[in-house]
């Protein structure tokens, strides 16, 4: 059984997440994916789309204080594996506090290769997005998961969240991209999907 205060703390933490949260997203509205951090169950729910035993680094894009970031490492991921791009200085600062072991590049997810062209070493196993895609053109979406396809290896997925029930964050209908969406998580506020993208395998 948890002690009550390390309960008490993690709420607290939890707290003030959400106020740094409303706090960054009154700035920058169209550059926050959320007004508030993942919920435990949407962060879990993107964390099973990850294979431990794949090796290879684990990039997350855009994780904020870290809600997503902790489930993956829950779910097996060490923290050595994880390559968190933030734009945030202040997220920057807060993820290396909480996972040191990770690598944290602070830079813009939608240049990928050039941000993390000196950070990899081998192909990532799998690469987790908290980005507000839905806010970008489509041009820049398509872009994103095409340098995503090239940063991974061959099979390896591209997992985004949304809020949206009617349209993917990546269309449908691209060309050598297998999408797949989970359920509706309704436990998460506001209700939210996860998507995974992979390359289509051309026989």
């Amino acid at each position: 059984m948890r002690p009550q205060s390390s309960l008490a703390e993690k709420k607290g933490l939890r707290l003030d997440d959400e106020v740094r949260f409303i706090r960054s997203w009154l700035q920058k509205p169209l550059a926050i994916g959320a007004v508030t951090p993942s919920g435990r169950v949407l962060a879990r729910t993107m964390a099973r789309y990850v294979d431990t035993s794949i090796p290879g680094p684990v990039i997350e894009l855009g994780p904020g204080t870290g809600p997503v970031t902790e489930a993956l490492v829950a779910r097996g991921v060490p923290q050595k594996r994880l390559v968190l791009v933030e734009f945030n200085p202040g997220f920057c600062r807060i993820l290396r506090s909480r996972f040191p072991e990770a690598t944290v590049v602070q830079g813009d997810a939608y240049s990928l290769r050039r941000t993390l062209g000196d950070v990899l070493e081998e192909p990532a196993a799998a690469m987790v997005s908290g980005l507000p895609l839905l806010n970008k053109p489509m041009r820049t979406r398509i872009r994103l998961i095409n340098e995503a396809f090239g940063l991974m290896q061959e099979n390896a997925p591209f997992v985004q969240f949304t809020y949206s029930m009617a349209a993917p964050p990546i269309p449908k209908g691209l060309s050598r991209v297998a999408a797949e969406a989970s359920e509706r998580i309704w436990m998460n506020l506001p209700p939210a999907r996860v998507w995974s993208y992979r390359r289509a395998l051309v026989s």
